[in-house]
């Protein structure tokens, strides 16, 4: 919340004497010059002369807005204005207003302006504080400290409350704040930084931080969300600050938002935070449900603001409650209210008979309600429907139809929520006098709602509006009142001041028995009394009134203070009866909980005795006879009494733009608002005597060089007399002072013009005479200039002079060297090349050439000296290269060498070993003959085994010899394919591990011979299955012949030993994983052998 000036000026200064170039309105702000008052200037100084604000006015733009404007011409009616430097219009002099004069601008008090006009305004003593929707550093310790030491006077809200703590001490005066502005233009914000200069001015020790304390509670059961401010107070906040300790908060507040609200609003914002942060033990206990559900917070469609977490601010408003010393269980009660209020919104009816006559459903609502409030479903159900009537000693019960049994319900709950708003105000208030006793002097804090005109104005804007125009009234009476104080201290006859205020405004409200009030409650006691017929009734008794239009329909316009408001007179009446009738009232004191009761008991102290009449008529004699407009204009005519009994201080609140936006300024809204709180009457008033007031002192050091004799030593009251007399200014438009000179409207603008006029022509010869002065100057110093630049330059060329001959001497001495180095190694080549060719011819000399043959005609070329010498160098590179070569393929011969001849001693061994096999072999096949032949003939083995062999029938002997031959053969092609797969699997090894050299993969190959090794293995196994089945039937044979025994030695020719060993010693020189491989397998072969 920042503050602008005392005193805003709305057309070309929007926040006076702030300097903060971060505010929005910066922008706007040109520079004033401070100085233009100050009491130091003397006659002769003329640095506030400007030339180009001569004959200036302002110009109304076709979109409303108000430029100041330079008048080029005048022609006639017309007038050539410069609205900007490249825009030139021709307008009307009517439609110009005069701007005031130099001497006018920056000061503190623009009351004393010459010309009145909305673009330019600003008020007496009143601040005009300006929301600028952000924080800026305008605020804190700091600033505390500085208005309280007088460092600054420029307007701030702080200035405001120091004044009314020096005026308390020094008067002994009870002091009022009234703050005022529309919704959303930071009221309660301006009331909250009152607060903190009054506490921390009495050493933070006060009642200030208490009431501050408590704010969370006020802000959340009296402030909600409408269409232009999120956290809008819906109730006049009246806080009493006694400096004896002792603090005291009056409300009123707003009723009609707990059961209506209009789209993109919310109703009060503790219903919501109750909803979103109760606890999950108080949600069922109360039996919350959703906001959603509810069908008073469903009218709008709003139920959340952004920015602003409303569980986080339930927890803030419990935190307040314990504060103030709210008990746990007062709390749980102050929260079942709310939830009573919520569910009776869901309270709905139905017709009980064909007269339309209805009842309430008995639901959950219902039932909740009376849950809540501690009493039975029925008696909430009677009260809800019907209503007593006192006819004479008879009282007769009248049930309801549905239009009434919803009034009805709707007044229950707003009773209830405003008791519950004033039982809280009541708490806050003991809490806050609690062990304190009230003396002393008091500040009152007035936080209300401004002036309102919508589109649509209803019975809320026609109460808060007569609010306004009782409080314009206050604030004119009370600036009225300094004016005369003023004058009086002066010595100035103020009885030839006229003075209006808005009293015809108030009597159309307040007049009796025709006023707007009257007519309002008559209409509202008649039973068939209707909005129209109020609107007709107010047309046809007060068309007459100066401030009164009727309109077509139900509409009607009053002529306020600050603008014209028109009316819409649907729900005026309903609005006002807000009758609550005495069934509901005692529904409420049977209740068993503690809070009903004392609602029902203070409705019944205000009710008083029963009135008699048209208002018995209507059955109101079992009501709350007050009807809303009378109770809002009793709290009224209380609070204007109190405001009656101290001194005022005003500060008036603006907002700057719609969107809540910072940097925004819209102008046209501004001087609505500026209308709204009476601050253009409030200057007019004001004016209306004689607003140019200027001290003795300066006026005679500002205009007296002007007069013809001036004499030094006059004394300025005599010299302001002078002044006064040489211009004709007519007694009757001036009053001399004790201490100030006092100017009616537009007289101080002659004097400033004809000032002007004088300061131009003194600036003309001024400049003049300058400028003839600077032109002398400028030639001495241009002479004395060129002087030192040549003597400069010279320096300078020298310097660079004596840089470059050093430069060229160090290059000289380096070529010389670099020279002479290249020179002595061009000589130690051909020295050396001497030498070469020397030594060359002395041998061709020793070899027999003749010494004088070559001693003229031998010439030595260096360049092939040195390539004969590179070519030397790469040949014995090329032969160490050879060299190493050869002894790499001699130590791979080696290698060679040493694995054939290891391969030679394998073979050898491996022939040895075949021998001794073939040895073996052959003694078996000999030691088989020998055996047969004694089995045949054991007395002559060799005779008779030849007899046998010979004898036996041939056939026998050549089948055996087959066996043999075929056993035979079997065995050879096994030893043979033994030896030609340890070959090659030798061979692939030494591939593999790099000791020999072939252009196979070995992987590929091992692959191959293990495929040829697995079909050699199948067709070696067919061949001995063959072979088997051929002894086999040598075997039968032999059996019947008596020759299985000869049969059975020779199948042991092929043992499993003999098969192993042959074996077993092919696969020592096989490595270990191939042998692996292939050794399985051969075994598999050998068994088969065995078998078989």
């Amino acid at each position: 919340m920042g503050s602008g000036g005392v005193l805003t000026n709305v057309g070309h200064r929007n926040v006076d004497e702030v300097d903060d170039d971060d505010s929005p309105y910066a922008a706007h702000r040109p520079s004033v010059n401070k100085d233009d008052s100050d009491s130091s200037r003397g006659w002769d100084d003329i640095s506030v002369y400007n030339a180009k604000k001569k004959n200036h006015a302002w110009f109304q733009a076709p979109d409303g807005n108000w430029e100041l404007a330079r008048i080029i011409s005048e022609t006639g009616t017309e007038s050539l204005i410069a609205v900007s430097e490249t825009k030139v219009v021709k307008v009307q002099s009517d439609c110009l207003l005069p701007a005031n004069p130099e001497i006018l601008d920056g000061i503190d008090d623009l009351i004393q302006l010459s010309y009145l006009s909305e673009p330019s305004s600003k008020a007496g003593a009143v601040l005009v504080a300006i929301n600028p929707f952000k924080t800026i550093p305008l605020y804190g310790d700091d600033y505390i400290q500085a208005y309280k030491r007088k460092k600054i006077d420029s307007p701030h809200v702080y200035a405001i409350a120091d004044t009314a703590i020096r005026e308390m001490i020094r008067d002994e005066v009870n002091q009022s704040i009234v703050i005022n502005g529309e919704s959303g233009a930071g009221k309660t914000e301006t009331a909250k930084i009152a607060m903190q200069y009054l506490a921390a001015v009495r050493g933070g020790t006060g009642i200030e931080y208490e009431i501050l304390k408590t704010n969370p509670i006020l802000e959340g059961f009296g402030n909600a969300k409408t269409a232009r401010n999120d956290n809008s107070s819906r109730f006049g906040k009246l806080i009493e600050i006694h400096f004896s300790d002792i603090g005291r908060i009056s409300v009123l507040l707003e009723k009609s938002r707990v059961v209506q609200c209009t789209e993109g609003e919310r109703s009060y914002h503790s219903f919501y935070q109750l909803c979103a942060g109760a606890p999950p033990s108080l949600r069922e206990k109360l039996n919350l449900k959703s906001v959603h559900e509810y069908k008073y917070l469903q009218q709008s469609n709003c139920y959340t603001i952004h920015g602003i977490n409303d569980a986080e601010e339930f927890g803030i408003v419990t935190e307040a409650l314990d504060i103030v010393h709210v008990s746990k269980d007062d709390q749980e009660n102050v929260f079942a209210m709310l939830a009573a209020v919520l569910w009776l919104g869901n309270v709905t009816f139905v017709n009980a008979n064909d007269n339309n006559y209805v009842e309430p459903v008995i639901d959950e609502a219902l039932l909740t309600v009376a849950k809540l409030l501690g009493c039975e479903a029925g008696q909430l159900q009677t009260a809800l429907s019907t209503r007593n009537m006192t006819v004479g000693s008879e009282t007769i019960v009248k049930r309801l139809n549905l239009t009434q049994a919803l009034d009805s319900r709707d007044a229950l709950a707003k009773s209830i929520y405003s008791c519950l708003f004033d039982w809280l105000v009541e708490q806050i208030n003991k809490s806050l006098s609690a062990g304190k006793r009230q003396s002393g002097r008091s500040i009152s804090i007035l936080d209300i709602y401004g002036f309102e005109s919508f589109d649509v104005n209803s019975l809320e804007q026609f109460c808060i509006n007569y609010a306004n125009e009782r409080l314009q009234q206050h604030f004119n009476h009370h600036l009225f009142k300094l004016e005369q104080e003023e004058y009086i201290q002066d010595g100035i006859d103020w009885a030839k001041v006229d003075f209006e205020d808005n009293q015809a405004c108030l009597s159309l409200f307040e007049k009796k028995p025709l006023g707007l009030l009257t007519l309002l409650d008559e209409e509202t006691t008649f039973p068939n009394g209707t909005d129209m017929s109020f609107a007709n009734k107010l047309k046809q008794h007060l068309n007459s009134n100066p401030c009164f239009k009727g309109e077509r329909g139900k509409a009607f316009t009053v002529r306020h203070y600050a603008g014209d408001v028109r009316y819409d007179t649907t729900g005026f009446l309903e609005k006002n009866r807000d009758l609550l009738h005495l069934v509901s009232i005692q529904l409420l004191s049977s209740c068993k909980c503690k809070l009903p009761q004392i609602f029902a008991s203070n409705m019944l102290s205000m009710t008083g005795k029963p009135s008699v009449g048209s208002l018995n008529k209507l059955g109101g004699a079992d009501s709350h006879k007050l009807s809303v407009m009378l109770k809002f204009k009793g709290q009224l005519f209380q609070l204007m009494q109190r405001l009656g009994n101290t001194t005022s201080h005003f500060i008036r609140c603006i907002k700057p733009n719609n969107s809540h936006s910072p940097g925004i300024y819209n102008q046209q809204l501004v001087l609505q608002q500026l209308k709204c709180c009476g601050v253009l009457e409030v200057v007019r008033i004001s004016r209306s005597g004689y607003p140019t007031r200027m001290t003795h002192q300066k006026f005679a050091r500002r205009y007296g060089f002007l007069l013809f004799d001036h004499v030094a030593s006059q004394d300025p009251l005599a010299a302001s007399v002078s002044i006064l007399k040489q211009f004709g200014i007519l007694p009757e438009m001036y009053q001399v002072g004790y201490t100030k000179l006092f100017f009616r409207t537009g007289q101080i603008g002659k004097l400033e013009d004809t000032r002007n006029r004088t300061l131009n022509g003194i600036l003309r010869v001024q400049s003049t005479f300058r400028g003839h002065k600077a032109r002398l100057l400028l030639r001495e110093m241009k002479r004395r200039i060129h002087n030192f630049q040549s003597f400069i330059r010279g320096q300078k060329d020298r310097k660079e002079f004596a840089v470059l001959l050093h430069r060229h001497r160090s290059a000289a001495h380096i070529q010389k060297w670099v020279k002479a180095k290249n020179v002595r190694k061009e000589f130690k080549k051909l020295y050396d090349a001497a030498d070469v060719f020397q030594a060359g011819n002395t041998g061709l000399i020793q070899f027999g050439y003749g010494k004088g043959k070559y001693d003229d005609n031998v010439m030595v070329n260096s360049s092939y000296l040195a390539d004969l010498q590179g070519r030397v160098l790469k040949s014995e590179i090329h032969l160490r290269e050879k060299e190493e070569e050869r002894e790499m393929l001699s130590q791979r011969i080696q290698q060679y060498e040493n694995r054939w001849s290891e391969y030679e001693q394998k073979m050898k061994s491996m022939e040895e070993s075949w021998q001794k096999q073939m040895n073996s072999l052959q003694s078996s096949l000999t030691l088989a003959k020998q055996s047969l032949t004694t089995i045949d003939d054991p007395s002559d083995p060799p005779a008779n085994l030849s007899n046998i062999e010979s004898n036996s029938n041939g056939a026998s002997s050549n089948e055996m010899t087959a066996g043999l031959s075929l056993v035979s053969r079997l065995a050879e092609e096994f030893e043979q394919r033994s030896h030609v797969f340890g070959d090659d699997t030798q061979f692939l090894v030494e591939i593999k591990s790099g000791q020999a050299e072939a252009s196979l993969n070995p992987e590929q190959e091992l692959g191959r011979l293990k495929q040829s090794f697995e079909a050699w293995k199948k067709d070696f196994g067919a061949r001995l299955r063959e072979t088997k089945v051929i002894l086999n039937k040598l075997s039968s044979e032999d059996g019947n012949s008596g020759g299985g025994v000869r049969v059975f030695q020779i199948t042991t020719l092929l043992t499993p030993i003999s098969l192993q060993s042959i074996f077993d010693h092919r696969l020592q020189d096989v490595p270990v994983d191939i042998t692996v491989l292939f050794s399985l397998d051969l075994r598999d072969v050998i068994d088969y052998e065995v078998d078989a």
